[in-house]
């Protein structure tokens, strides 16, 4: 029997993804967006032409509005949270609004979950950031990278919290409330703690969505600066495996509830910003892409690698696209829909 699905920021990078995979299988969609990131009506036009205007319903809502949250969820059998600013840089500028967007727009999702009669299952897409800088784990610099000394299997679960940046903390607020009120108040609540996600359909930007702003800037030939030296590592999830995961948790709904996940491209899926990331990428455009060099950012921490086991363990998940895979995948939609940038 199909379910009803709400996704706050379903218009977006992953929530467009996810709702073509939700309505090919038959659920019932609400897409709860304010359109206001610029690849979100690209994003509905799509799913418009893809699967027809009836297919889904659209609330072009806030969720900084209660009332219109409520509303929209009250026949949600699952929420899945992925509206936020996004931005560490966004919300340094103008930290009130990144606090209202990410902490209190959760909360009013929560709050709409609890008193909407039905109990309904709620994701919430957090962030690595809610881990800081990290700043008691050593880290070792090679020729080409930043690693951890003593992590092998990169950042777990119960690596003490660290808010550092309004983001951090608006993201880690809303983290930490989706998981109490899982404790408190019994809603099925599962947390993402997601890394660098990227794939198809992300219209990304110098702020935010790293991967697909280089593979944006180097095809269309916009200009391209690199902050800090470049060797920033990071382990990149495709999103289709992030969708896995998401579904994944919902089938085991009795085992993921409460639960907290790190999901990234673990080890085996890591590479630096630029001095590794450049030169796959000078490689699928075939010359070389000229860049220019800035200071480092707030909040940009030298590595983050996530320890996916428990997810691994608990949900029987396994990313399915290395970085080479998923890079040429994404490079080859940004070549054939120019169109779009």
């Amino acid at each position: 029997m199909p379910r009803n699905f709400l996704v706050t920021g379903g218009a977006g990078f992953i929530g467009s993804n996810y709702v073509q995979r939700l309505l090919e299988r038959g659920e019932k969609v609400t897409i709860y967006d304010n359109l206001s990131r610029a690849g979100a009506p690209r994003n509905l036009k799509w799913l418009e032409e893809t699967f027809g205007r009836d297919a889904f319903r659209l609330v072009q809502g806030d969720v900084r509005d209660a009332s219109q949250l409520a509303e929209a969820a009250r026949e949600a059998d699952v929420i899945v949270h992925l509206a936020a600013q996004v931005a560490v840089t966004t919300s340094v500028v103008n930290p009130r609004e990144d606090f209202e967007i990410n902490a209190l727009g959760t909360f009013n999702v929560l709050e709409a979950a609890r008193q909407g009669g039905r109990n309904p299952i709620v994701f919430y897409a957090s962030t690595n950031k809610v881990y800081g800088g990290m700043d008691d784990v050593e880290v070792e610099e090679t020729p080409t990278r930043w690693q951890y000394k003593g992590l092998p299997f990169g950042c777990p679960e119960d690596q003490p919290l660290d808010f550092h940046s309004p983001y951090g903390c608006s993201k880690g607020a809303g983290d930490q409330y989706v998981r109490d009120y899982g404790r408190i108040y019994g809603l099925r609540t599962v947390v993402f703690r997601q890394s660098c996600i990227y794939g198809p359909r992300q219209f990304g930007v110098e702020d935010q969505g790293w991967v697909a702003w280089f593979v944006i800037a180097a095809v269309t030939g916009r200009p391209m600066a690199i902050y800090g030296d470049g060797k920033q590592v990071r382990d990149l999830l495709h999103v289709y495996d992030l969708l896995d995961a998401y579904d994944l948790a919902l089938e085991k709904i009795d085992t993921s509830s409460g639960r907290v996940y790190n999901l990234g491209g673990g080890p085996e899926n890591t590479i630096s910003i630029w001095t590794e990331f450049g030169p796959l990428l000078e490689k699928m455009l075939g010359k070389p892409i000229p860049v220019s060099r800035g200071d480092w950012r707030p909040g940009d921490q030298k590595v983050f690698v996530a320890d996916i086991r428990k997810a691994q363990a608990e949900l029987g998940w396994q990313p399915k696209y290395n970085v080479e895979k998923g890079a040429q995948q994404l490079f080859d939609w940004v070549s054939g829909n120019k169109h779009l940038f």
